[in-house]
This record gives structure tokens, sequence and C-alpha cells, in this order.
């Protein structure tokens, strides 16, 4: 499991002392647990829930990095920056916008959506096929275009 290995490559990373892994690792494994132990019972999370989870943390360390930016403080979102780098590893492979096109087409196809009343059981099958490997604005824009054309 995903989790598994996270915490394999934790001990890795304070064994040969390395801060910047052991700091993303321990928050990423944090961020995981957080969301087993959220809703009505505690549950071990499967692989995708942890990549979800995973994602959300590169997200999050994306903005920060833009926000350290812009507020002139450049040594904190390189660290930030650094960090994201460090967990995207873990992440499946971005889609090219040629695949999402390709993608995007070939499940409004499938489902047979049309108009803009399909947008959102058409965004919730290709959020599906996606599987977190495109960014959700990207893709609803995709399909937004695709269904208004």
């Amino acid at each position: 499991m995903l989790a598994d290995q996270l915490r394999i490559d934790l001990t890795a990373a304070m064994k040969r002392r390395d801060e910047l892994a052991t700091s993303a690792l321990r928050m990423a494994l944090a961020g995981i647990k957080e969301a087993a132990v959220s809703g009505r019972e505690a549950r071990e999370l499967d692989d995708d829930e942890v990549l979800k989870v995973l994602a959300k943390q590169v997200k999050r360390r994306e903005e920060a990095a833009e926000a350290y930016r812009n507020a002139d403080r450049a040594e904190r979102a390189d660290r930030e920056l650094a960090e994201r780098d460090v967990l995207a590893v873990y992440l499946p492979a971005a889609l090219s916008a040629e695949e999402l096109e390709a993608l995007v087409a070939e499940v409004l196809a499938e489902g047979g959506f049309s108009g803009m009343a399909a947008m959102g059981p058409a965004m919730k099958a290709v959020t599906i096929k996606v599987a977190g490997r495109a960014d959700g604005k990207v893709v609803s824009a995709m399909v937004r275009e695709r269904l208004a054309g």
C-alpha cells in the first residue's frame, strides 16, 4: 500500500537526516491519518484515497509557494516547492493536454453528454477517468468548452 511506502520512505529520510523529505513526508502522513479518522469511525484508506490526500498536499504547497512569492519571501517559497517535489514523486504522471482532450472527448461520447445541462454528470464521469492526473479547473474548462460548443 502507498501509505506503508510513505512510512518506509519517512524512516529512510530520517536515517539519512534529510530534513526536507522528513518534514514533507511527516505532513503527508499526518494528512492521511487525519483523513482516516474523519467521519464516523476510523478506517484504513485505500491507495486512491491516499493519492487524493497527497494531491491535496501538493496543491497546498503550490498555493503556499505562490503566497510566499507574492510576499517577497523567495526562500520560503522555494522550500514549499521542494516539499511539493518530494510528494509529487508518489503521484501518477499528469496527463498532457492532448491526452486530456482525448479522454474528455471519449467520456463525453460514451456517456452521450450534450448541452450545459449535462455539466454535472459529465464532470463526474470525466473526473473518475482522470483520477487526479489533471487539475480540476483545467478539466472543468475543457468539459464546459466541449458541452457549450
